[in-house]
Formats: structure tokens, C-alpha cells, sequence
């Protein structure tokens, strides 16, 4: 597009007779160069003008058929949105449940290796060798042979609360 200016001004000329180079020069005066002016920009010569436009007073007449429009759009925009949704529920839930479920392993993983920590800790409470040593630092040692009362089956040896 902005050649075209330019395309037109070069055949507004009128047609001039072809003549030859020597009489061309010889016929047109050397003009004298000016030494300190620029050369022509391309398309100096037009003129553009820019003229403000003021619509602040103009009123835009209600397009009816664009509102129907716009509520169908609306419409059929929910209803995808509905469809997409109820589509991908099975999958978003199953997601979920999966992560419930790895959640629930890891978690049995836990209280199983705290049951085991507790197994063990029980373990070596009761082991013989530090009930040995607790009972020799509390100073507790087995029942001297008078000390010791066999209770048998009868009704009369056992102890009753009143």
C-alpha cells in the first residue's frame, strides 16, 4: 500500500518521445548541487491528516437479537459445562478413592511398625536379665523358704473381701 502513490504519480506524466541519451544532455543545463542539502525521502510529499472524532454524544440502539444471542450462548455454555462435569466425575472420584486408599496403607505401615517398636520395647522390658538387675536395685530378692504361702483349692484359704 504505499508504493501505490508512488505507482500512480509514475504514469500521471504524459508521454514524452523517446530521444537519446546525448540529446538529453546536451539540451537540459547542468543545475548547480547544492553541497549541504539532503537527498528526498521516499513519499515526503504526502500529506497525512489526522481529524479527531468525537462519538461521546452518539447513543448505541439496543441490538435485540445479539441479547438472545448472548443468553444462548450462556445457555449452551452450562449445559457443556454440566455434560464435562457429570463425564469426568467417575474419574475425578476414583482418583480421590485411590488416594484415600494409599493414604490408609501408609498409615496402617506406621501403626504396624509402632506396634513392632512396642512389641519390642515390651520384649526387653520383661526380659529376665532386667528384671534381674531391677530387682537387685531396688534391693528385692526371692522369698526366703518361710515367706513363701501356698494357697490351696478350698474356699476357706482363699482371702474375702467384706
Amino acid at each position: 500500500m504505499a508504493t501505490l502513490p508512488a505507482f500512480f504519480r509514475r504514469h500521471e506524466a504524459p508521454a514524452a518521445p523517446v530521444q537519446s541519451p546525448e540529446t538529453l544532455r546536451a539540451a537540459r543545463p547542468r543545475a548547480e548541487r547544492d553541497p549541504y542539502s539532503l537527498r528526498p525521502l521516499p513519499h515526503e510529499d504526502i500529506l497525512l491528516f489526522c481529524k479527531r472524532i468525537d462519538n461521546s454524544r452518539l447513543v448505541r440502539e439496543p441490538d435485540l437479537q445479539a441479547r438472545g444471542a448472548c443468553w444462548s450462548a450462556i445457555g449452551l455454555a452450562s449445559m457443556v459445562l454440566l455434560i464435562v462435569t457429570s463425564a469426568s466425575a467417575p474419574y475425578v472420584a476414583a482418583t480421590m478413592s485411590g488416594y484415600k486408599v494409599e493414604r490408609l496403607r501408609a498409615e496402617e505401615r506406621h501403626l504396624l511398625e509402632e506396634l513392632r517398636n512396642q512389641d519390642l520395647e515390651e520384649a526387653r522390658l520383661l526380659s529376665q536379665e532386667r528384671l534381674n538387675t531391677v530387682a537387685r536395685e531396688r534391693k528385692l530378692g526371692p522369698p526366703a523358704p518361710g515367706q513363701v504361702v501356698r494357697l490351696d483349692g478350698k474356699a476357706s484359704a482363699v482371702a474375702m473381701v467384706k
